[in-house]
């Protein structure tokens, strides 16, 4: 039995349709990712499932009860936003159990539940301090353990990195994924950064316009896109109409393609058909732009060296691997 099943879920504004006809699963202890562009509509099918915003019609199920008719206090969910909402005349200890104070959970059991959750989250030294003492990445993980002393059943997290630096961003989704799976928490996470739903989820829900247009592993949604927006949106893949694509494979091909920038590796001998246009140093790959038969191409290649580095206008020829030619609709 699903822990979480989503049934025929549809949200209005107005004359605008928000999402519709909206159905999926969630086993006990996943980590699922809605990832999509700004406006698809994941961050108020989030809020759906917390009660922060009613549904039109459909059932959101959580462990065989159906949440609809519950009021969010009632749900047991426990949600992170992108805004920390702290209570700025409150410490740190003090805003991690305000929601056990307001359940009325015994003091004893709330100092020794904060105390855990603070260790957890690697903010034991901080419990005197406030929230203007503490960095943004300090004040994400204070809401993320105010919403874990509670021990919810489902924990909902909409978009809580986005707001913080590179650096900080990356070791907090690590932190954030280790401690889902220490808890065996069943969690949802809502994000539009690829990179952070590839490297976090067991599996992703990409959305676009309200629907749920492809689901599975990173591996499958990265490699095997369905169609041209989920190629577009997962990736940096270089999609080819039917007449770009017989061109460049020198064959007639029958529908548009989607090839990865990393499948395609580029020589100095044999034919050289492509051109280096530009280049861009992304650390450790070096994306170029190389036309070739015609055909305006990203090619993604490892940074080695230096003197690995292609200039502008160098002839080359490419080699692109068959099994990376994915059919799109």
């Amino acid at each position: 039995m699903s822990f979480v099943s989503v049934e025929r879920l549809e949200k209005t504004y107005g004359d605008t349709p928000i999402f519709s006809d909206i159905n999926f699963t969630i086993s006990r202890g996943e980590f699922i990712t809605l990832l999509g562009p700004s406006g698809c509509g994941k961050s108020t099918l989030l809020r759906c499932i917390a009660g922060l915003t009613s549904v039109d019609s459909g059932n959101i199920l959580l462990d065989g009860q159906n949440l609809v008719p519950l009021s969010p206090q009632k749900r047991d969910i426990g949600m992170v936003f992108q805004s920390y909402a702290l209570f700025p005349n409150m410490s740190v200890e003090q805003n991690v159990a305000f929601g056990l104070r307001m359940h009325k959970v015994k003091s004893q059991e709330i100092q020794q539940r904060v105390a855990d959750v603070l260790r957890l989250v690697e903010l034991q030294d901080f419990a005197s301090r406030y929230p203007h003492q503490l960095s943004g990445g300090q004040c994400q993980r204070v809401a993320l353990a105010r919403s874990l002393v509670t021990r919810p059943r489902l924990l909902l997290l909409d978009e809580p990195l986005s707001a913080l630096d590179a650096r900080i961003r990356k070791h907090l989704r690590e932190q954030i994924r280790q401690i889902q799976q220490e808890l065996g928490l069943t969690t949802i996470f809502v994000t539009h950064d690829q990179e952070e739903a590839l490297t976090m989820s067991d599996r992703i829900f990409l959305m676009n316009k309200g629907q749920i247009v492809q689901s599975g592993d990173a591996q499958s949604v990265y490699t095997a896109p369905k169609d041209a927006f989920a190629a577009g949106f997962i990736g940096n893949y270089n999609l080819l109409d039917t007449e770009q694509a017989s061109r460049l494979l020198q064959r007639p091909i029958a529908a548009r393609l989607a090839i990865r920038p990393e499948s395609i590796s580029l020589s100095l001998s044999g034919e050289q058909e492509g051109e280096i246009r530009s280049h861009s140093l992304l650390g450790n790959v070096i994306r170029y732009r190389v036309q070739a038969r015609g055909v305006d191409l990203v090619v993604d290649v490892l940074n080695r060296s230096a003197s690995d580095l292609l200039p502008n206008g160098q002839r080359v020829s490419l080699s692109i691997d068959p099994e990376a030619l994915c059919e799109v609709a």
